[in-house]
């Protein structure tokens, strides 16, 4: 019977292909819209290089002070203080990254002007993010500790720095007008990924900030790793019990609040975290909703149109005893072939698009892919397009009478 539904899909689309092709672009362009979105955020919020290990790592983005009479509040990320003196010595993580948030810094390289984004991190950065070094190694500890000028610079950074230098370790490059000298290359990060992104990485020791201040507010953020998966609960509650016996360190404010979180959570705000990720999920669900409805309505009008051509058949084949449910049943399968051909062109195009951009290079080190999560998601979306698109032509088409379909002819 499939087979039957597919050869007559097949010649209702040839019959009319101008309307076919509305149709077809209106699927395929709108499933490409979505594939290129999905694989989008699907880059951005999975694990991938240098944050491989996010399935066990929870993240400390920022810390709040609040004045519960006022209404007042202050929200920003930590201080070195606070992350080393409070989070470094939680005892059930393996290893804790703490860096600052990249600031950009300008350095001329032959009389060119060539803005380098720093980072200042401790020894276990090294550890929690899984960096590929393409020649050298970390600093170390130890380098850290003397507060020598080291730094790691991205493969990006070295390129508009040192040219086609086979090697740069040992070498020196001058940042915010003091000189470092290289100790290892890694593979740059797309500026999509804050928490690990930089173009050079140096000891927090070197900071021009004083970094042994004991205030809670800073500039910091940390990475906090864990043994396995199950043990980010352990952490969650051990580091809320250390919060909740901490005051704020501003006398204007009372209450401190800070937690650790999953990547994705920890870039919402404190107050109510869980509701905003709700928030989150349903606007990109409305989003994608919305952006399928047009096509849609579209394609709604067109299917339409179609079953009035075809009230001749309809009436022939209700006169031979064919249910309303068998016809509606036919209806929806054409219109879901008729979709997954329109997602086969969307897919190819978004093949296109995906590769466009990233040779393009209109976000450094960014690399889009049809993954099977996108894959997955694109399925979805053409089963509920389809069917969207196909319930209620069909529905109108069961509800014909025989003599009236017979007399549209």
């Amino acid at each position: 019977m499939l087979k039957n539904y597919f050869k007559i899909a097949i010649a209702v689309l040839k019959r009319r292909k101008f309307f076919t092709f509305i149709s077809l672009f209106g699927i395929s362009f709108t499933l490409t819209i979505l594939i290129v979105l999905t694989a989008f955020v699907d880059n951005v919020t999975s694990a991938n290089y240098p944050e491989v290990n996010r399935d066990r790592s929870l993240y400390i983005i920022s810390i709040q002070q609040k004045d519960t009479k006022h209404q007042g509040q202050m929200n920003g990320p930590a201080s070195y203080y606070f992350l080393s003196h409070y989070v470094s010595t939680l005892k059930t993580p393996v290893s804790v990254a703490i860096s600052s948030l990249f600031t950009p810094t300008n350095t001329y390289v032959n009389n060119k002007k060539l803005v380098i984004n720093m980072k200042y991190t401790n020894d276990a950065f090294w550890n929690v993010l899984q960096y590929k070094f393409l020649e050298g190694k970390p600093y170390t500890q130890q380098q850290i500790e003397n507060g020598e000028h080291v730094a790691v610079i991205s493969e990006d950074t070295k390129n508009a720095y040192f040219g086609d230098a086979a090697s740069v370790v040992g070498k020196y490059i001058e940042a915010d007008n003091v000189q470092y000298r290289v100790t290892g290359v890694v593979q740059s990060v797309p500026v999509t990924m804050p928490v690990s992104y930089a173009d050079l990485f140096v000891p927090y020791t070197v900071s021009k900030a004083d970094w042994r201040t004991k205030t809670y507010m800073g500039n910091y953020t940390a990475v906090l790793l864990a043994n396995s998966k199950s043990d980010l609960p352990k952490i969650q509650d051990e580091y809320a019990n250390v919060i909740s016996k901490l005051k704020p360190d501003n006398k204007d404010f009372d209450v401190l609040m800070s937690s650790a979180d999953s990547y994705l959570k920890s870039f919402i705000s404190i107050n109510d975290r869980d509701n905003g990720v709700s928030i989150i999920i349903t606007v990109i669900v409305l989003f994608a909703l919305f952006v399928m409805l047009l096509p849609t309505l579209n394609l709604v009008n067109i299917n339409i149109s179609r079953i009035l051509e075809r009230s001749s058949e309809i009436g022939v084949r209700k006169a031979f005893g064919a249910s309303s449910k068998t016809l509606v049943g036919q209806f929806i399968v054409e219109n879901i072939i008729l979709t997954f051909l329109g997602a086969a062109i969307g897919l190819l195009l978004s093949f296109i698009i995906l590769q466009v951009i990233n040779g393009s290079d209109l976000i450094s080190n960014l690399h889009l892919t049809i993954n099977f999560t996108v894959l997955f998601y694109s399925l979805v979306a053409c089963l509920i397009f389809g069917l969207l698109s196909g319930v209620y032509p069909a529905w109108r088409m069961s509800r014909l009478h025989v003599v009236t379909a017979l007399k549209a002819q």
